[in-house]
């Protein structure tokens, strides 16, 4: 493995890291709630008190790529599969946050920082899965 040194950017990713983190962290204390994306979208999109924000914080995190090309260039997206594979993949994902009460946000970014087994416990599956599912990919069908 090698580092792509001209594109390596420890900074935007510190800066990110930092404001995602802050993000979470004012928002579990101004509404006592966990930032887990997949719970809030879930919510927003049901009846409940609250809305304003939660989708105050989701327009947020739609817009800050947005700000953040004020800046500086923003990364071409590429995909390397087709439309039945991605969806295929949301599905699986939308499944295992239904299963898993939760997602990487939720449980990898707020739940470890509050030291919760049981986020612990989903984000160690959640990653095990990830790297089964890549190797077998990669380098048992060679996909």
């Amino acid at each position: 493995m090698t580092i792509d040194w001209y594109n390596f950017t420890p900074w935007s990713a510190l800066a990110g890291g930092a404001l995602i983190g802050l993000a979470a962290s004012l928002f579990a204390v101004m509404n006592g709630r966990v930032a887990g994306i997949s719970g809030l979208l879930g919510s927003l999109l049901g009846a409940g008190e609250g809305r304003g924000e939660k989708a105050l914080f989701l327009l947020g995190i739609l817009l800050a790529p947005l700000l953040w090309q004020l800046f500086s260039k923003l990364p071409a997206i590429e995909i390397h599969t087709g439309w039945l594979a991605l969806i295929v993949a949301g599905l699986l994902v939308g499944i295992g946050t239904r299963y898993g009460s939760g997602c990487t946000s939720g449980h990898g970014v707020c739940g470890l920082s509050r030291l919760s087994p049981r986020s612990l416990a989903a984000t160690l599956s959640f990653m095990a899965a990830g790297f089964a599912t890549v190797f077998v990919l990669r380098h048992l069908l060679g996909a």
